[in-house]
C-alpha cells in the first residue's frame, strides 16, 4: 500500500484565498483578528515607551549620572497630563510624551479589543452578544469620559 502524500502547509495568503461552502474565506478568523490586535497593540506600546526612554536619556545624558537631574525627571510636574500635551510633546520629540503615548496605547488596546468583538458579533449576526458587548463598550467609553485624575 502506498501512502498518500501529506499536503504541504499553505501560506496564510493561500489559505485565505480558499472559498468554502460559498463563504468568502478571505476574511481572517475572529480569533486571529483579536490576537493580532493584542499582539500589535502591545508591540506598539512597547516601541513607544522604549523610544521615549531612549529619547529622554539621549537628550538629557545628565540623568544617568546626577541624582538631582534624575529627581527632576521623575517628578510629576513635567509629565504631560492631557492628550493635547502628549501630542504636542511627541511633535516636539520629548521623551516623556512618547512614554505617555505608549501608556495610552496600552490602555486603549483592551477597549479596541471590545470594539473589534462588537464588529465581529455584528458580522455574525449574534444579537445577544452584540448587546452585551455594546453595553461593555459604552461603559468603558463612559468611564474614560467621566473619569478624572487629580
Amino acid at each position: 500500500m502506498s501512502e498518500a502524500p501529506t499536503p504541504e502547509p499553505r501560506s496564510p495568503e493561500a489559505a485565505a484565498a480558499v472559498v468554502e461552502d460559498g463563504e468568502d474565506a478571505s476574511l481572517l478568523h475572529p480569533e486571529q483578528l483579536i490576537s493580532d490586535l493584542l499582539r500589535y497593540g502591545v508591540a506598539a506600546s512597547l516601541a513607544l515607551v522604549t523610544l521615549g526612554t531612549v529619547v529622554t536619556f539621549f537628550r538629557h545624558p545628565d540623568y544617568l549620572v546626577s541624582s538631582e537631574a534624575l529627581l527632576r525627571l521623575t517628578s510629576p510636574h513635567p509629565v504631560p497630563h492631557t492628550l493635547g500635551d502628549v501630542v504636542a510633546g511627541a511633535l516636539a520629540a520629548r521623551g516623556q510624551a512618547f512614554v505617555m503615548a505608549g501608556l495610552l496605547v496600552m490602555m486603549a488596546v483592551p477597549v479596541m479589543r471590545v470594539a473589534l468583538s462588537l464588529l465581529i458579533f455584528r458580522q455574525q449576526k449574534d444579537r445577544l452578544y452584540v448587546g452585551i458587548t455594546a453595553t461593555v463598550l459604552a461603559m468603558l467609553v463612559l468611564s474614560f469620559l467621566l473619569g478624572a485624575a487629580h
